[in-house]
């Protein structure tokens, strides 16, 4: 068999996106170029190594042994480029990291911005997904380095404080709710809101704990962006459950009012994930080191 570093990597992003189209994109390949590479990687294993369905692939019993090796293989070509990076100029790290709503809205674009610039031979892959599912992704060796909320199971993982990170009720100046100063999430559900897109992890973190309340919460339109979901209540478009660090953005200009969930799920700790620190490449153990350092520089919000 001759599987080249493309083959490996497109075969990774497919299993991880469930798709070979949205695997092919990550990889920055045409869907017919990459359909065609996947075919010939079952050709040269001669067995299946994806099934397909309409929901999109998984892989089979050979494709998860391929998974595993590929995974090695490329986790031993970052760590090559990591110590060879110090001698060797235009030769890049790559780091993917996933993170929940509010990290990559609130809390990653300076801290992330500050690594760039001071690292220009890393390369940074980042990516949303829900608390829950950024562990199971670091756990798999998916991610090297994952930002998750305190309700993740991270048995196995090594684990960093990064910061803390409050969900609140936002409604407009006006509304009933305004005046209240705490509530509880199943008492808000009888109103309107202003939800996030179908695929945002905070999204469907909220729909499943208004579920467990016994309700839903309804939606009248759904965003993309915390900033516009705050612009829109604002407005007077209805109700919605943000980060205060999003919301107090808007709060000073009095347009909206912030009111204390009382539920404990919407007091959340965030914090900084790895497998094992030490067995990372360097690059990105740089990373997880910068993202827990500035915990103890954040400025309190």
């Amino acid at each position: 068999m001759h599987f080249d570093l493309t083959d490996l990597r497109l075969f990774l992003h497919v299993v991880e996106e469930g798709s070979i189209t949205a695997g092919a994109a990550r990889a920055g390949l045409a869907l017919a170029s990459a359909s065609a590479r996947v075919r010939g990687m079952e050709e040269q294993a001669g067995v299946p190594l994806l099934e397909r369905g309409r929901r999109g692939v998984v892989p089979t019993e050979a494709g998860r042994t391929l998974l595993r090796h590929a995974r090695l293989v490329t986790g031993q070509v970052e760590r090559m480029r990591g110590e060879l990076g110090t001698y060797a100029r235009g030769l890049k790290g790559h780091v993917r990291l996933l993170a929940n709503t509010a990290a990559v809205a609130e809390f990653l674009p300076e801290c992330l911005a500050a690594f760039l610039a001071a690292n220009s031979n890393v390369d940074v892959e980042l990516g949303e997904r829900s608390s829950p599912e950024v562990a199971r992704a670091v756990a798999e060796e998916e991610a090297q380095i994952g930002i998750a909320a305190g309700h993740a199971d991270v048995t196995g993982l090594e684990v960093r404080p990064f910061r803390a990170d409050r969900l609140v009720l936002i409604a407009p100046s006006g509304h009933p709710l305004a005046g209240r100063g705490r509530i509880a999430f199943a008492e808000a559900l009888g109103g309107d809101f202003v939800g996030l897109a179908d695929d945002s992890a905070l999204g469907g973190h909220l729909a499943g704990h208004a579920a467990r309340a016994g309700g839903r919460m309804r939606i009248r339109v759904r965003v993309r962006g915390l900033d516009t979901a705050c612009r829109m209540v604002a407005l007077g478009a209805g109700l919605a459950v943000v980060p205060e660090a999003a919301a107090r953005r808007w709060h000073g200009q009095g347009a909206l009012a912030l009111v204390r969930l009382e539920d404990p799920w919407a007091e959340r700790q965030l914090m900084v994930l790895v497998r094992r620190l030490e067995a990372l490449p360097s690059h990105a153990r740089r990373l997880a080191e910068h993202l827990a350092a500035s915990a103890g520089a954040a400025p309190g919000r």
